[in-house]
């Protein structure tokens, strides 16, 4: 009996001890970055290297600035060896992959990687990925989206790329469940981090359901939209790095030159084309981003940092 009492004691004194570590707040990914938990922190993230010799020309001179700090690269397109020839080189810069399942651009295609009688579920008739991401999430077999998905990462490691890394051209791995179990399948493997962010699951709640406790995300991300006209691009972007939230944001840009390539690559379809890519480019690499990252106290972090949280 005084055994039973002296253990019934004990357990009750250890129950307060239990409920304060229960309501203990779990750590955020700036915190477990090693950063306070109020921290503003950036990724200034440009996709789409390797589609054309601008977007690789303006990126470069982007990164150089130290203003663009991160970028990822799609294997399929044609100006791949060009920017791996850079990634050879500056094997310190954090540039991830952009699996590519589309081909956007009317007048300038690409198709998979693997060979095509492999994967035909990814095809259009005329032997590309399809145009829009609904209609290449539609059609393929998720075995033929795995196939071909961990042969661009093998393609890119073959030439001397390591990414730091993993995100979706046109959000295509985003479009549904299967086709996102794929992609966090592949990323596990091959221990790299994912683009997704927190503020992403209420529109898709396949996403949480999928995520694991050793999976690292981030809090939000933050990019433009066609609804805004080309003499407001700066201030859209001021205006939201002003408002930023604690936590981890990443920018999701797109840069080239306005030039000839350019323009005859993104004919008939303004949207993220020639001219969209220039804005880009001159916001930010311009002093005046970099004063809003200065008197908003914003600190630039990347994805290789992320990447070391992974288990």
């Amino acid at each position: 009996m005084r055994r039973t009492l002296l253990l019934a004691a004990a357990m009750l004194a250890l129950f307060p001890f239990v409920e304060a570590r229960s309501q203990e707040p779990t750590k955020t990914i700036a915190e477990r970055l090693g950063y306070p938990r109020d921290a503003k922190l950036l990724i200034v993230h440009a996709d789409d290297l390797g589609m054309a010799h601008s977007v690789n020309a303006a990126t470069i001179k982007a990164l150089e600035t130290g203003l663009v700090n991160s970028g990822s690269i799609m294997v399929p397109c044609p100006w791949l060896s060009e920017i791996a020839a850079f990634a050879r080189a500056n094997p310190t810069a954090d540039l991830g992959l952009h699996l590519t399942l589309t081909s956007e651009w009317t007048a300038f295609r690409w198709g998979p990687v693997s060979s095509r009688d492999k994967v035909s579920s990814l095809l259009d008739k005329n032997g590309y990925f399809p145009l829009l991401e609904t209609e290449a999430a539609a059609q393929a077999d998720p075995k033929e989206v795995e196939m071909e998905i961990t042969t661009q990462i093998e393609r890119a490691r073959a030439l001397g790329i390591q990414p730091t890394h993993l995100d979706s051209h046109m959000g295509t791995l985003y479009q549904n469940k299967a086709l996102f179990e794929v992609f966090l399948r592949v990323a596990r493997n091959q221990k790299l981090p994912v683009r997704v962010a927190k503020t992403w699951f209420a529109r898709a709640d396949f996403l949480p359901s999928t995520l694991t406790a050793d999976d690292v995300y981030i809090d939000q991300t933050l990019d433009i939209n066609p609804t805004v006209a080309p003499q407001d691009w700066a201030k859209f972007y001021t205006d939201a790095l002003k408002k930023l939230e604690p936590g981890v944001t990443e920018v999701i840009i797109h840069l080239a030159y306005d030039d000839a390539e350019m323009r005859a690559a993104t004919t008939n379809h303004p949207d993220w084309g020639a001219a969209w890519r220039q804005r880009d480019f001159e916001f930010f690499t311009s002093d005046a981003f970099r004063k809003v990252l200065q008197e908003n106290n914003i600190k630039l972090i990347t994805w290789r940092e992320i990447g070391k949280l992974i288990k």
